[in-house]
């Protein structure tokens, strides 16, 4: 996987925190990891981007950042609004392979959505990888809703011919309710590919050192983790199970 697409299925879902994620473990076997940023939104000059918080928590050896545009809308919008020039999907196709040349591995993440416009002509994170030939990983919420996002994502991706690694959960709470624990066997259903991990809720307030530490545990051996999907919904449906029990007797 030379290179690989972080989509979503919305916004503040946890696709950076998941990028980083599958930054770091890359990095703890030695390979070197880029991070591209097609279109940051929503941040001042001076502020922190998302690739800067990729390299701050998983160590990753350079980022790169194509636009930024100071309005927390699409990239498509929020560069109209500003007067500048928008990322289109060729340009992040070209720095994708240009840093493909000299790195490992290059995690290129989203703004939002799939589909989200990057320009006035429409062109989208799909596009770019349509573009590159490159395969998406989909990070996606735990609860209530996932399961129609997740399967428009698929959709989108399968009728484009793109290919899906499979599907992360950005944030996995502390206190699963019905819905997060139902969605652990019905995610990969969905989503038409595996589910590849779960990120605790919070990790990005991690110390770097704790979340590198941590980071494998919460991602599948095809991510280079130790994370095991099977024992993960096994351990939250049983726990399910006793507390109804205990509630309402056997």
């Amino acid at each position: 996987m030379g290179i690989v697409v972080v989509s979503g299925t919305g916004t503040e879902i946890g696709k950076t925190i998941v990028t980083a994620a599958v930054a770091a473990v890359a990095m703890a076997t030695g390979r070197s990891v880029a991070v591209l940023k097609p279109a940051q939104t929503g941040v001042g000059p001076d502020e922190r981007g998302d690739a800067d918080e990729v390299v701050r928590l998983s160590g990753a050896s350079s980022s790169v950042e194509l636009g930024r545009f100071p309005e927390p809308l699409a990239p498509g919008t929020a560069a109209r609004r500003a007067g500048l020039a928008p990322v289109g999907p060729r340009q992040v196709a070209e720095a994708a392979r240009e840093l493909a040349a000299s790195h490992d591995l290059v995690l290129v993440e989203g703004a939002g959505g799939l589909l989200v416009r990057f320009d006035e002509e429409g062109g989208t994170l799909a596009d770019a990888a349509a573009l590159l030939g490159a395969p998406v990983l989909c990070v996606v919420p735990a609860g209530l809703g996932t399961l129609n996002t997740t399967t428009l994502t698929a959709e989108a991706l399968r009728a484009r011919g793109i290919d899906q690694l499979g599907v992360v959960i950005g944030s996995w709470p502390a206190a699963p309710d019905l819905a997060d624990r139902c969605n652990l066997a019905d995610l990969p259903e969905s989503a038409g590919a595996p589910l590849l991990g779960a990120v605790p809720e919070g990790s990005g307030t991690l110390d770097p050192a704790e979340f590198r530490a941590a980071a494998g545990g919460w991602l599948a051996p095809a991510l280079g983790g130790t994370w095991d999907a099977k024992a993960f919904a096994t351990e939250f449906t049983t726990e399910f199970t006793t507390e109804f029990t205990t509630a309402f007797g056997a």
